[in-house]
């Protein structure tokens, strides 16, 4: 009756009707399924407590990460102020663990955002187009993945000689091919849908279907390699710290304290222990979180 008063119990009832009809995208299954994942919600809060603490923690800290104190070498842990006590040159391992994180998790965020710009603009491309313009693309793609990538940061290095940038470009120049090879494969089926099709028959330009259909219904496999892209380019920029390739002194990052807590962990054990659990916690976390996302957007599994 149009002069019914609705009670909030009929409101409430009138709502669920109204959300039950509307339905639910992927995107909400995907939430609900993500959050019913104890592993990777417990991977989403222990990674917002570690960029948390990289973020503030070296503001926070009682030394400078690249304060050098002669007096206070390889001070052990909880001594003269030192919570994760110091290294050769009497530096706060705490401070520069800190730094060191920034700098890491900085490199694998920046580095993962140019490869996935790179990757998915030209796997799409190539996927949509087609012909001898995808033959071509694929072929560089080929060619680029058969250089060793350990040789193709060192000749950045001697090219360009070491250059913090460097290691942004030369990490995400290599991680973006995977990337393109998978947004490709998936463009090659959503190339012949009806949608495009519809698309297509409207008028719209090649550009505009691969900006507004394609792309768009790439993002769940494109944000699931991403998250599992992040804690590959962090051991690739510790591997190359390790080589004495990447990050140059005052500066950390994880890479740097490893290697340097390996050439003395007999001395000072802390300063391989502390890194090194930093390291595994941080590389964990997006590894839970990625096999979460895997699961929860896998049409499959809806």
């Amino acid at each position: 009756m149009s002069g019914a008063v609705l009670t909030p119990g009929s409101r409430k009832g009138a709502e669920a009707m109204e959300r039950a009809v509307r339905g639910r995208g992927l995107w909400d299954d995907a939430r609900r399924r993500l959050l019913r994942n104890r592993a990777a919600v417990a991977g989403m809060i222990v990674l917002a407590l570690l960029v948390a603490a990289a973020l503030v923690g070296p503001h926070l800290t009682r030394f400078p990460y690249d304060q050098v104190n002669k007096a206070d070498t390889w001070v052990g842990p909880l001594t003269h102020g030192h919570l994760m006590g110091t290294d050769a040159l009497g530096r706060d391992l705490c401070a520069r663990l800190l730094m060191g994180l920034r700098v890491s998790l900085a490199i694998g965020l920046v580095a993962t955002f140019v490869s996935l710009v790179i990757g998915v603009a030209w796997g799409a491309v190539a996927g949509y187009v087609g012909g001898r313009l995808d033959e071509a693309m694929m072929r560089i793609v080929d060619v680029l993945y058969s250089l060793p990538f350990i040789f193709f940061v060192i000749l950045l290095m001697v090219t360009f000689g070491s250059n913090f940038i460097l290691i942004f470009v030369a990490i995400g120049a290599v991680e973006w091919l995977t990337m393109s090879r998978i947004v490709r494969g998936q463009t090659l089926t959503l190339k012949h849908k009806e949608f495009v099709e519809a698309a297509r028959a409207a008028g719209l330009s090649q550009g505009g279907v691969i900006t507004r259909h394609i792309v768009p219904n790439l993002l769940g496999p494109v944000v699931v390699y991403v998250t599992l892209t992040i804690p590959a380019v962090i051991l690739a920029e510790s591997f190359l710290s390790f080589l004495g390739l990447g990050v140059q002194p005052p500066m950390a990052s994880l890479g740097t304290l490893i290697a340097h807590g390996a050439q003395d962990m007999e001395l000072a054990p802390w300063l391989l222990a502390f890194p090194s659990a930093v390291m595994v916690v941080t590389l964990m976390s997006f590894n839970f979180i990625g096999d979460g996302l895997r699961d929860a957007i896998d049409p499959k599994d809806r």
